[in-house]
């Protein structure tokens, strides 16, 4: 009985899926999160410190990197749905279990790398010493959406 759960399909000729949805939503909602977050701290900084406005951008670079994320993993699934025949379910929930794993782990990401920011910005203006921590903060929030990435590319196969 559990297998014949599993080996109902879809005809995509009809209307392909958009499993692969999620993935951006989530994806660019950790990526905008971080970069406002950010924003607001470079702003700030720019108020007392105009000279180290384009080494305080970091932050916001890193936010939208995430957004690559997604549209690496929306590139494959999309170029593992069939475009006639027949649509797996196991395939479909694979596919959502692999958006849904890069979205998240970006939103975190971006979440994380706009705290960061924020606050790394404006410390980095009052004390230039602190730059080295806040880059290698950075660095392993980014990571965390790369951990995703990468499980997500795992799943979609």
């Amino acid at each position: 009985m559990s297998t014949a759960i599993c080996s109902h399909t879809l005809d995509t000729s009809e209307s392909p899926p958009h499993s692969y949805l999620p993935v951006h939503t989530l994806l660019d909602l950790g990526s905008a999160m971080g970069t406002a977050k950010s924003g607001i701290g470079i702003c700030v900084t720019g108020v007392l410190r105009p000279d180290i406005i384009m080494k305080s951008i970091i932050p916001v670079v890193m936010a939208g990197i995430l957004g690559i994320y997604g549209l690496i993993i929306s590139v494959i699934v999309n170029n593992k749905i069939p475009k006639t025949g027949n649509y797996h379910w196991n395939d479909g929930f694979k596919h959502m279990a692999s958006g849904l794993c890069c979205g998240l782990s970006s939103l975190g990401a971006g979440m994380a790398i706009g705290f960061v920011g924020d606050a790394g910005v404006r410390a980095n203006a009052q004390q230039e010493a602190v730059f080295v921590g806040m880059v290698l903060i950075l660095i392993f929030a980014e990571a965390l959406g790369l951990y995703g990435m990468i499980v997500a590319i795992i799943l979609a196969m």
